[in-house]
C-alpha cells in the first residue's frame, strides 16, 4: 500500500511517465543489502527508471533529473514515517518542476540588486524613489569598534539614461580602546551627498551594459574615526554588467577611483588621500521577486590623491540578497568580512588599520 501511495504521488504528476523525469539511486550500502530491500534481480543496472518507493530504508544518494538539470541530494525514510513520504516526493517534484520556470520569468533590473557595488541600469525616465541605506562597519585593530552610517536619498530620472541623486546621512559610533583611535560615543548629523550617473552601453541592445557614476559628498564628521572635520570625497566608479545565462544570472564588473581631502578644524591640519577598487558581483534569480549571490572587492588605499604612497590593501568577500518586496518595494542586504589584507609595513594577513573586519550593508526602496 505504501509503494503504490508514493507512486501515485509522482504518477499522477506525470513525471515518471515522461520521458524527462529520471531518478536515478545510488545506495551507500552493500549492493546486495539495496537488491534484497529493493526487490530487484542481481544485474539490475546501475542507473535505472524506478519506483521511488523502492527506496524506503537507506540512506541513499539520489539524483532527480528534468531534462538537462539535475538535483542531488541523500534520502533516509523509515516505513514508520511513511505518512511523510507523500510529502516529501512531491517537495521534491515541486522543486524540479517550478524553480527553473519561475527563474526564467522575467529580465534584470540591476540598478539596486547589489549591495556595495552597483548595475547599469539607472531606471525608467520619470522615476522618482525613496532610498534608506544603513550601513554598518565593525572591528578594527584591537579594542571595540561598531560604525553606523544611515543615509536617506530621493532619487531621479529626469531624463533617459540620467538619474540623479541627493541624500543626507547621520552616523553613530561606539569606539573603545582601538589604537590611533578616541573613545567615542555618538550619534550626530554626518553630511550631504550626491549622485549622478549616465549610462553610456544598455545591455539590451550592447554585449553589456556600461554606466558611469559620480558620487560627491561632504562631510562634518569622519566617517572612520568620528572626528569633527570638514571632509569633501569624490567617488568615480564605471560599471559593467551583462547576463552570462540570459534571465537567470548577471555578472557585475566595478572599477572605482575615489580621492579625498579632509581638514582638521581645530587644529587646521590637512590631509590627502584616495582609495582604488575592483569589484566583482554575481546575482542568480531564485524566483521572480528573490535574487541571491555574492560580492567580491578588492582595494587599495594610498596617501595622496595622486596615490603617492601605498597605505594598505584588503580583499571583502559576502553574499547579497535581494527580494521585491511589491511593485513599489525593494530590499537588498549584503554582508562582507575582510578574508585578506596587508597594511603597509607589515606581514599581518588583515589590515584592520585602513579597513574593518566586517561590513554590511541594508537597502529598503520606495517607488512614489
Amino acid at each position: 500500500m505504501l509503494r503504490r501511495a508514493v507512486a501515485g504521488v509522482f504518477r499522477g504528476s506525470g513525471f515518471l511517465s515522461s520521458r524527462f523525469f529520471r531518478a536515478n539511486w545510488y545506495p551507500l550500502r552493500p549492493k546486495t543489502l539495496w537488491r534484497r530491500s529493493c526487490g530487484f534481480p542481481r544485474s539490475f543496472p546501475q542507473d535505472v527508471e524506478l519506483d521511488p518507493a523502492c527506496a524506503i530504508g537507506g540512506p541513499h544518494r539520489f539524483v532527480l533529473q528534468c531534462g538537462s538539470r539535475r538535483w542531488f541530494g541523500t534520502m533516509n525514510l523509515e516505513i514508520g514515517r511513511a505518512r511523510w513520504v507523500g510529502v516529501v516526493c512531491a517537495a521534491i517534484a515541486g522543486i524540479a518542476a517550478v524553480l527553473p520556470l519561475a527563474a526564467y520569468a522575467e529580465g534584470f533590473d540591476t540598478e539596486h540588486i547589489f549591495g556595495f557595488m552597483i548595475g547599469s541600469d539607472v531606471g525608467d525616465a520619470g522615476e522618482r524613489e525613496f532610498q534608506s541605506q544603513t550601513t554598518g562597519h565593525f572591528v578594527k585593530d584591537g579594542g571595540r569598534y561598531r560604525a553606523l552610517n544611515q543615509e536617506m536619498e530621493i532619487e531621479l530620472v529626469p531624463a533617459p539614461n540620467f538619474r540623479v541623486e541627493l541624500g543626507t546621512s547621520f552616523s553613530a559610533f561606539d569606539i573603545s580602546h582601538v589604537p590611533g583611535f578616541d573613545d567615542r560615543r555618538q550619534l550626530s548629523w554626518q553630511g550631504v551627498s550626491a549622485d549622478f550617473r549616465y549610462r553610456f552601453l544598455d545591455r539590451d541592445v550592447a554585449p553589456f551594459g556600461m554606466t558611469l557614476a559620480l558620487e560627491m559628498h561632504a562631510d562634518r564628521v569622519d566617517e572612520t574615526t568620528a572626528a569633527a572635520v570638514r571632509s569633501y570625497g569624490t567617488e568615480f566608479i564605471v560599471a559593467f554588467d551583462r547576463e552570462v545565462i540570459p534571465n537567470f544570472v548577471v555578472a557585475a564588473l566595478n572599477v572605482s577611483y575615489e580621492p579625498e581631502w579632509t581638514r582638521m578644524p581645530s587644529t587646521g591640519a590637512a590631509e590627502q588621500d584616495a582609495t582604488i577598487g575592483v569589484a566583482f558581483g554575481l546575482m542568480a534569480k531564485l524566483r521572480p521577486n528573490i535574487q541571491l549571490g555574492g560580492e567580491v572587492r578588492y582595494f587599495r588605499k594610498y596617501e595622496g590623491i595622486g596615490l603617492d604612497e601605498f597605505s594598505g590593501q584588503a580583499l571583502f568577500i559576502g553574499p547579497t540578497a535581494y527580494v521585491q518586496l511589491s511593485d513599489r518595494s525593494r530590499l537588498t542586504a549584503t554582508w562582507s568580512v575582510q578574508a585578506w589584507g596587508q597594511r603597509a609595513g607589515s606581514n599581518t594577513v588583515l589590515d584592520l588599520v585602513n579597513f574593518e573586519r566586517h561590513q554590511a550593508r541594508l537597502v529598503y526602496g520606495l517607488n512614489f
